[in-house]
């Protein structure tokens, strides 16, 4: 099980702040799979019935979705979980197709809202913390670009540097491939977002492995939340 800890600099930056941890191990990622599939398009079809006649402020007006907004505009930058419902729902998109642990992911994502990285567990090195970015900070991006983050981002550190960043993403050291069998998949949730609705991102995830990979191991599922003084 990866040690996975939250700093004093996150916890004070982002008061509020929830972020949901599920370690799977066991994962038969060599997919295809119809049940995963299946999920896939019936996630889809609920998703266009229930927002059929939404507006992008209708979308916006959805709680989860104004957290997410709100933090995105600090940074002027637009939710992209936001971007995809809407290509789903107002374009009559589909989920795309990559990997069954990537797509699980998905699939929960555009139902829940909750923004999730999935890493190969493999690839991380030492201990792991939620943090907060700072001035110079930078990471190297998944297409291979260099980027230099912007201060006051929700990160995801191991020994060898950034390896996610809210407004940016992840890194190109750790994500899902074919050969992944030991993922960790970290929901980020800003002030806002219940923390309850990120535990059910967490077992819909779960929920969709099992579809492909049914005796995969659950190393750990967890949430680590930052108390927001001012409501005590």
């Amino acid at each position: 099980m990866l040690s996975i800890t939250a700093t004093d600099d996150w916890r004070a930056a982002h008061p509020g702040a929830t972020i949901g941890l599920l370690e799977l191990s066991g994962v038969d990622n060599t997919g295809p799979s119809s049940g995963l599939e299946a999920q896939k398009r019936g996630t889809e079809s609920r998703l266009r019935a229930r927002y059929r006649d939404f507006t992008r402020q209708d979308f916006l007006s959805i709680p989860v979705m104004s957290a997410y907004h709100q933090y995105y505009k600090r940074f002027d930058k637009t939710y992209h979980v936001q971007l995809q419902v809407e290509s789903i729902v107002l374009k009559g998109k589909g989920l795309p197709n990559v990997l069954p642990l990537v797509d699980a992911n998905f699939a929960a994502e555009v139902e829940t809202f909750v923004l999730t990285a999935g890493h190969d567990a493999a690839k991380l090195r030492g201990t792991i913390r939620m943090d907060v970015s700072r001035e110079g900070d930078a990471m190297t991006l998944m297409n291979g670009a260099p980027k230099v983050i912007y201060a006051g981002d929700m990160v995801m550190r191991d020994a060898d540097g950034i390896c996610c960043s809210i407004i940016y993403g992840q890194d190109n050291r750790s994500p899902i491939t074919g050969e992944t069998s030991h993922a960790l998949y970290v929901a980020y949730a800003p002030p806002g977002v219940p923390p309850g609705l990120v535990e059910e991102q967490l077992r819909k995830i779960e929920a969709n492995v099992r579809l492909f990979s049914p005796d995969a191991v659950v190393e750990q599922m967890r949430l680590i939340q930052a108390e927001d003084v001012n409501k005590l």
